[in-house]
């Protein structure tokens, strides 16, 4: 991999261009985007499909209530630690950038090899996947959806996405705001009338709202699972450092003001949903908010769909503008190929980190079943923002004099960093086959690690293939390095 850095196309040797005309990624997140990023990538499909995995897992109502308002504090308090280390180290990358700067490269491997491999295709697949049926759903309603256009339409929304992030990041960004707006509409639609319906006394769905007798300890940790995937996406604005206005200022406090927004709305939403559905209802459909819609807002029922395959839109595209910056980053220090840390000469967006991932996405929607997607791809993504969040602390031991513009309570960072690692503990019994084979593909990156970037064991005909393949890629994509630091 470091052998195609040095193959890659150079410059043709002119006089350096003045700063606004260099390649390079600019600073144009300011508060109000990088809010809109935060809780547009959390808000996505996760609240209008995770409660039924939470409830199903936890057993009860009154548990599965618990158990979001306990993904909240969680989130809230990951966010804080990601906050300090996103003030801390100026890099883009996120997960990437935390592990190489406190425990080492094999470890930032490990995550980019991950979250290429498999993380962000499930991600992305059952983000797409939700869009999909909840586009295609109400028109076959009462009968099932084909599965085929249903999959169709979710590689539709894919595609759009990915165009945006590949043509503009102006153009991206305003999408998220624009469909932040939409999203926030929509959680306000639902949770008002289910907020009317309890304050008249509809609250028979609550009795025996912690009933013992359904309850499972080794399921918990799937139930958080759901819920956390349905927060997932607080550290995003952590992949896009270098693009943030006065990142000091600007990430804790988006962060702050989007993560406590993001879990009153949660837990009202799920108290609307248990108003007016009972957890046996809730546990039939498979598209929670269009239930909701079709008994509690009969008029405008129809407008459910629209706004939550908008959200899902909205949370695709927020992974698609973070993640290829971790991608771009890694590339950029040599442990990814060097190709992925090029920018488009015009547009000046990573266009090859996101446009390669595409393939990755369209192929793993073929597993199709979203709530083993959830699994799969969450034990190693939680594995690693513990992993994060310990090297933090032990970042902090070692060098108690490094700046830190924003630091956590260290209470705080150990609650967060020992519950992380026990769900992740807990989750290969709970389920093994979808987190055991997430844990294998995940240390399969150990060989590749030793093979392609600590040793450079390629043979001499296949380096040259692929810094020939490089080459004419980077010719095809019009792309080139960044010729300025930033950061």
């Amino acid at each position: 991999m470091e052998g195609a850095k040095a193959e890659c196309v150079e410059g043709d040797g002119k006089e350096k261009p003045d700063e606004s005309e260099v390649v390079h990624l600019r600073r144009t997140i300011g508060l109000l985007p990088a809010t809109s990023f935060i809780f547009g990538t959390v808000v996505g499909s996760g609240i209008f499909i995770a409660p039924k995995g939470v409830l199903m897992n936890s057993g009860s109502v009154g548990v599965s209530l618990l158990v979001w308002a306990l993904c909240g504090v969680l989130s809230t308090f990951g966010a804080l630690c990601y906050a300090e280390l996103g003030t801390t180290f100026k890099k883009s990358g996120g997960h990437y950038t935390y592990l190489l700067e406190t425990l080492g490269p094999l470890p930032a491997f490990l995550r980019l090899w991950a979250e290429f491999i498999f993380i962000r295709p499930a991600v992305a697949s059952y983000v797409s996947l939700a869009f999909g049926r909840y586009v295609v759903e109400p028109i076959f309603a009462p009968c099932p959806a084909p599965a085929v256009l249903v999959a169709m339409v979710s590689i539709l929304g894919v595609t759009f996405v990915v165009a945006v992030n590949c043509w503009s990041v102006t153009l991206a960004s305003r999408t998220q705001v624009t469909l932040t707006i939409i999203k926030t509409f929509a959680l306000i639609l639902i949770i008002i009338p289910g907020i009317r319906a309890l304050a008249q006394g509809q609250t028979e769905h609550f009795q025996g709202a912690f009933d013992s007798e359904t309850l499972d300890l080794t399921k918990l940790p799937l139930a958080f699972y759901s819920g956390l995937y349905a927060y997932g996406g607080w550290f995003y604005l952590n992949y896009v450092t270098e693009e943030v206005i006065n990142p000091n200022r600007n990430i804790p406090l988006a962060i702050i003001l989007s993560m406590v927004t993001v879990t009153l709305c949660y837990v009202l939403v799920n108290v609307a949903y248990y108003t007016v559905m009972s957890a046996d209802d809730l546990l039939m459909s498979d598209a929670v908010a269009l239930t909701f819609a079709n008994r509690a807002l009969k008029g405008m029922s129809s407008l459910i769909p629209i706004l939550v395959a908008a959200s899902c839109l909205g949370a695709l595209n927020g992974g698609f503008f973070g993640v290829p910056r971790m991608l771009f980053v890694g590339a950029r220090e040599g442990h990814w190929p060097a190709l992925f840390s090029m920018i488009h000469i015009r547009r000046q967006t990573p266009l090859p980190a996101v446009l390669l991932l595409y393939p990755m996405v369209v192929v793993m929607l073929g597993r199709g079943d979203i709530y083993q997607l959830i699994n799969f791809a969450s034990f190693s993504r939680w594995l690693f923002i513990a992993m994060a969040t310990l090297g933090m602390l032990i970042h902090r031991y070692r060098f108690p004099q490094y700046p830190r513009p924003f630091k956590v309570p260290w209470v705080i960072a150990v609650i967060f960093t020992v519950v992380c690692f026990f769900i992740v503990g807990l989750s290969l019994y709970s389920d093994p086959w979808n987190t055991g084979g997430s844990c294998v593909l995940t240390l399969s990156g150990v060989p590749v690690y030793y093979l392609t970037v600590k040793h450079q064991y390629l043979p001499p005909r296949l380096r040259r293939a692929f810094n020939y393949i490089s080459r004419q890629l980077q010719i095809l994509l019009e792309v080139a390095r960044q010729e300025v630091s930033t950061y």
